[in-house]
């Protein structure tokens, strides 16, 4: 019998890259260990995220910053906050990140998808996910597609974390194949300084990455079927202790997160509510 594909999205397949521990606590073990408390970073780009998927979906007269206040306020997620100060403060500074960012935008143009699942197969993944956004644009060579990312975490991105980027190049591949039109160049819009990082992929590039991800798909089903025919879990999906140790939702069941210092769930806000 042919093997069953491995069907994932990139956020799956980014778990298992990050840490196989974490990927078996989320996508193997069932029930799923207890998670920790909801973190402010992931509210934040919720809400932020929701509120522009909603201005999208306004008539494009009505597409304007003053439209913001209303949208954000509807979609806005409250969970991981130290108290109301910092969540009003948070949620002044998102809102003026978006205004200033639907500034730039030209509301008459229509994206080819807002929030869009894009599917595709390969010999082994069944592909999918969802784009924050993918726009139509005029290429060379024709209408091409591009993808857009958002992102309201660190500064300092550049063409390199586009570049690299295996989710936004996953995205692109799928967009291709569903739109049927090239997809080659990928942007991260970072709201809070309104910057883009870009990359413009080729075929060769973008080859690499599908094969990476088998790579990755092609381990995690071995590891799979090692637990399944009765090996250690914790040998089949080791630990990948390092910094990203404090902020797992899964740390006071995982014996080397345990040891990692706890970060509070507003820590990566924090900032944003001081001024």
């Amino acid at each position: 019998m042919p093997e069953r594909l491995f069907v994932c999205t990139p956020s799956k397949l980014g778990a298992y890259i990050d840490c196989p521990r974490r990927y078996r606590y989320t996508y193997v073990d069932r029930p799923s260990p207890p998670k920790g408390a909801p973190w402010a970073h992931n509210s934040l780009g919720a809400s932020t995220h929701t509120a522009l998927k909603n201005w999208f979906s306004l008539p494009t007269d009505r597409r304007a910053p003053g439209a913001l206040p209303t949208l954000l306020k509807a979609t806005w997620v409250r969970e991981g906050y130290r108290d109301v100060d910092q969540e009003r403060a948070v949620y002044y500074r998102a809102l003026a990140w978006l205004e200033s960012y639907v500034a730039t935008l030209d509301p008459a143009d229509e994206p080819l998808g807002v929030e869009r699942g894009v599917a595709t197969k390969t010999s082994i993944l069944a592909l999918n996910g969802r784009a924050d956004r993918i726009d139509a644009r005029s290429g060379p060579e024709g209408p091409e597609a591009v993808i857009v990312d958002y992102k309201t975490g660190r500064s300092g991105l550049d063409a390199d974390d586009a570049r690299g980027s295996q989710a936004l190049a996953l995205y692109a591949f799928a967009a291709q194949r569903v739109f049927r039109r090239p997809c080659y160049r990928v942007e991260l819009h970072h709201l809070p300084t309104g910057t883009v990082a870009a990359h413009e992929h080729t075929e060769e590039s973008l080859a690499r990455q599908v094969r990476r991800a088998e790579e990755t798909a092609v381990d995690i089903m071995a590891a799979e079927k090692a637990v399944a025919a009765g090996a250690d879990p914790d040998e089949s999906f080791p630990t990948n202790p390092g910094s990203l140790c404090g902020w797992c939702d899964f740390r006071k069941v995982c014996p080397a997160g345990s040891e990692a210092v706890a970060k509070e769930p507003w820590a990566a806000v924090e900032h944003l509510g001081a001024a």
